[in-house]
């Protein structure tokens, strides 16, 4: 992204946005405006995204929760919220970043909502035009109020063949796009069609991430808000253990042997679980390395935290392990997750001096913000 001016002290790695009305209807070409996505009033009362001209299925809620309560978990709304009741900072840059200071937040990275329903219309066209409008607000309109503060992430079409990819990634880093943004793909993000594109963001030292559930789409859990009572809030915990799959695969299949220089980030799923995965993986790889012929010449683990990143919410359990375990403490970046229903705004200062009590000050910069400067070359 290119050297910044700020000093950059606490990094959330993981912010949201809810996209404004005519973020479709109004930068989509001329004849396909009248199909395009729009935000309309749903049978709950609250406001969401059609994708076919019908009222939605689905309102706004989790995804707005956390902030227009202020965290107060007995107000949470699993939908049924309208537009207007959405804080500014939701799809206002300048909003954003005033409410990112009160929280004691320098800057914050911002994945995507919509877009990824957008990106499922059949009609290919309009979902690639959707894509493109998506990014061109997320990088001219939103992130332009300060882009060393907001770092834009804009996202990928990943299902509509390699050119299409590398093109719309080419095109956002030529605009400023500080990472790119992947969704769940139908192919996972092991397999070699993917070189190219690592080629365009290693040699632009701009990192990709996944959100949660990068896997591939038979493994993941679906998200169905009215299905079976407990599903949905089980649902959420699972995710913050689906990047156990995409990274392993990753590193074993040689991409970072490939790309040395790629940095691969998994969004919102802690990270108490990655000593684990780094012991598994290096004893594998020791045991099973002289008949499998794996493509990789150092233990799995000489990867995170040079190219592999996890983000980190209140997980008291992995800031307890990164005290003592400096592999950890190189690879987790602290995040906020404003404005969704596991946020730690407006209080993330206080969730910081809990979280980081007895940790020395070298690690807590590294979480805080190091790791994040270092992944998104901001320095």
């Amino acid at each position: 992204m290119g050297q910044s001016t700020v000093d950059y002290r606490v990094i959330s790695t993981d912010n949201h946005i809810n996209e404004p009305p005519g973020t479709y209807v109004d930068r989509v070409p001329k004849h396909l405006k009248d199909r395009a996505p729009r935000m309309m009033r749903g049978a709950d009362g609250g406001d969401g995204w059609s994708f076919d001209g019908k009222p939605p299925k689905v309102t706004l809620g989790l995804g707005a929760t956390g902030a227009i309560t202020e965290q107060d978990f007995k107000k949470y709304k699993k939908s049924g919220i309208r537009f207007e009741e959405l804080l500014p900072g939701n799809y206002e840059g300048a909003a954003a970043i005033k409410d990112n200071e009160m929280d004691g937040v320098d800057a914050a990275t911002i994945y995507p909502a919509a877009v990824g329903g957008a990106y499922q219309i059949k009609d290919r066209e309009l979902a690639l035009a959707c894509v493109r409008a998506y990014n061109d607000w997320l990088i001219d309109d939103f992130c332009s109020a300060d882009p060393s503060r907001l770092l834009s992430l804009p996202f990928m079409p990943v299902d509509d063949g390699i050119d299409t990819l590398v093109a719309e990634a080419e095109r956002v880093i030529e605009k400023g796009a500080a990472g790119l943004s992947l969704p769940l793909p139908e192919v996972a993000y092991h397999d070699p069609r993917y070189d190219p594109l690592w080629k365009v963001a290693s040699e632009a030292k701009v990192p990709v991430t996944i959100h949660r559930v990068g896997v591939n789409r038979a493994q993941n859990v679906d998200f169905q808000i009215d299905a079976t009572p407990g599903i949905a809030v089980v649902g959420i915990v699972q995710r913050f253990f689906s990047a156990i799959n995409p990274i392993s695969n990753m590193i074993y299949t040689g991409v970072f042997q490939r790309f040395p220089d790629l940095v691969f980030i998994a969004a919102e799923v802690n990270c108490g679980w990655l000593p684990s995965l780094a012991m598994q993986m290096d004893q594998e790889w020791e045991r099973q390395r002289h008949w499998s012929k794996l493509p990789i010449e150092e233990p799995p683990s000489s990867y995170i935290g040079k190219n592999v990143f996890v983000t980190v919410l209140d997980d008291y359990v992995g800031y307890r392990y990164a005290k003592d375990d400096p592999l950890l403490a190189s690879a987790a970046m602290f995040s906020s997750d404003y404005p969704h229903s596991t946020t730690l705004w407006p209080r993330s200062k206080e969730y910081i001096a809990t979280l980081t009590a007895g940790m020395d000050e070298q690690t807590k910069h590294q979480i805080l913000a190091g790791n994040a400067i270092r992944a998104y070359h901001l320095d």
